[in-house]
């Protein structure tokens, strides 16, 4: 892989409900785009009890477990900053890449300034969805998990744990830069 200033690191977050206001931060899931074998998992003591039971049944986490057994937010935090930070090289910045990731982005960014006071990804975030529809002329409609695992040959199982969703959203991510690569697109790494 050819130096880049950028650190592609695949994010996948489960919570319990569809924002971080009313809802807990319940596992993240992480690894490098071009080293997948290189991961970060954790769950988290939920920090507020409301819950939508269809978003704890897709996760299949359960609150009082993890109020009991879950890393307390801060030191679940602590960690991955500093796995995020690990994987970045001095003069490379890390990039938050996730499948649809206003969602994923918005839990982690909250809890991170919330719990740590900054954030290290910064306000870099990379969505997979717009990056397939700049990349592929594919409609908002056409990118379903679906759509673009189909064009890649790849079926991902989706088993909301966000540990196995990050690295399949990687290798997906990858699919993508190679088909920009072969584009001729300069800036993509090898």
């Amino acid at each position: 892989m050819s130096a880049t200033s950028e650190v592609f690191i695949s994010v996948d977050v489960e919570t319990a409900g569809p924002h971080p206001g009313g809802h807990a931060l319940l596992s993240i899931g992480a690894c490098l785009v071009h080293d997948p074998e290189q991961t970060f998992y954790v769950e988290l003591q939920p920090d507020r009890p409301a819950a939508v039971p269809e978003a704890l049944a897709v996760s299949n986490l359960s609150l009082s477990e993890l109020a009991e057994h879950g890393a307390p937010p801060t030191d679940a935090m602590a960690q991955f900053a500093a796995w995020t930070l690990a994987q970045t090289p001095p003069g490379r910045r890390p990039i938050f890449v996730a499948f649809n990731a206003a969602f994923d982005w918005m839990f982690v960014a909250e809890y991170f300034h919330r719990y740590l006071g900054h954030n290290p990804f910064g306000h870099s975030a990379l969505d997979l969805k717009a990056f397939y529809m700049g990349l592929t002329g594919a409609r908002w409609s056409e990118t379903a998990l679906h759509h673009v695992a189909a064009r890649y040959g790849c079926y991902p199982e989706l088993t909301h744990n966000a540990l196995a969703d990050a690295l399949d959203q990687a290798g997906l991510f990858r699919e993508m830069l190679g088909e920009a690569r072969q584009r001729g697109w300069a800036w993509i790494p090898d």
